[in-house]
């Protein structure tokens, strides 16, 4: 089981802003897959994951990174400030 959060436009998207998954995923890229199969609104808030950014535990990872001990995964766009 991990949890699952989604910010800004992927929370409004998916219409929840976190939900417990259970996966069968190794990485990342395979709980995506796994998120878009569910219902239209994941496959909409995944469309693009090149405008995505993802962390694991609160830290920033890539799609590839391994699932393995992780407990939260984070999906948000990225930041920009000044």
């Amino acid at each position: 089981m991990i949890e699952v959060l989604y910010f800004a436009w992927v929370r409004e998207r998916i219409g929840i802003p976190r939900e417990t998954v259970e996966t069968e995923a190794a990485t990342v890229a395979g709980l995506v897959d796994e998120l878009r199969a569910r219902a239209p609104r994941y496959a909409a808030a995944f469309a693009d994951v090149s405008a995505l950014r993802v962390a694991l535990d609160q830290e920033l990872a890539d799609f590839g990174a391994s699932l393995e001990g992780v407990r939260e995964v984070a999906f948000f766009p990225p930041m920009t400030g000044g």
